[in-house]
């Protein structure tokens, strides 16, 4: 188990584990080495907030409970969120249990996808992938506007790497954001928020992402898929987009806060 203090370490093999803090706020659940809390690490550690963050890939077994938390994070990760993996599943019984006891869940990629799985939704691969920084169209609902602020009813962009999606809404859920690639992009379910984009990028993830990608991405560049942004576009276009994913990542954290017991 390891503290927000060791957040970097957490995210990188061979590096040893602070001790958990005490009576954290916060439960960040992070399943692959590689894909670490990043900016929503500064967030919390900016504002104050404790927290609480444990890896699956690093061997750390996630709590038995959610209870005692006021917050959930769950992060994203180069596993489908139908692997059979009991990680996963447990991560899906966290959730329900968060649910039960009022407790907000928000969800990062995977973690979105696993918030769907959780409450009834399905999740399958996508015709296109989507990697690199793409626009979302965001909802000028009511809903919308509580959780994305000023950006409701506005096409803004976000970075994504994902090859599935959320095909079948959970019931009760209510779509807050899409694209052309995928349909739901962004739904909330009572005080919950699911996301299929990285709001939690920060440049450092982008940067050791890009450096060893795996096989499905470098495919999809070389045969033209139009949803594969090619790694030095992405690479030039970083720091002019990193700036409105933070203001946009404080916007969400903020609301998802604001609903904390």
């Amino acid at each position: 188990m390891a503290s927000s203090a060791a957040m970097d370490l957490v995210g990188v093999a061979g590096h040893a584990l602070s001790s958990l803090p005490m009576n954290a706020e916060v439960l960040v659940l992070q399943h692959t080495l590689e894909d670490h809390p990043g900016f929503l690490g500064q967030w919390l550690d900016r504002e104050q907030i404790r927290w609480d963050v444990f890896c699956a890939e690093a061997g750390q077994a996630y709590p038995g409970s959610v209870a005692g938390y006021r917050g959930v994070a769950v992060l994203g990760g180069e596993w489908s969120a139908n692997d059979e993996r009991p990680s996963l599943r447990q991560v899906e019984a966290l959730i329900r249990e968060a649910d039960t006891l009022g407790i907000p869940v928000i969800g990062h990629c995977l973690g979105g996808q696993l918030m769907a799985r959780a409450f009834g939704g399905r999740v399958e691969r996508l015709p296109l992938p989507e990697v690199g920084w793409w626009t979302i169209d965001v909802l000028a609902s009511d809903a919308a506007r509580a959780w994305f602020g000023d950006a409701a009813g506005r096409t803004v962009p976000v970075f994504q790497w994902h090859y599935d999606g959320v095909t079948t809404l959970p019931p009760g859920a209510e779509v807050l954001a899409s694209s052309p690639a995928c349909t739901h992009q962004a739904f909330a379910i009572g005080p919950h928020l699911a996301m299929q984009f990285h709001i939690e990028i920060d440049p450092g993830k982008i940067d050791a992402w890009l450096n060893d990608p795996g096989t499905v991405y470098p495919a999809a560049v070389r045969e033209g898929i139009p949803t594969a942004q090619p790694p030095e576009t992405t690479r030039a276009i970083t720091a002019r987009h990193q700036p409105e994913s933070e203001a946009l990542a404080h916007q969400i954290y903020r609301a998802w806060r604001s609903r904390w017991r």
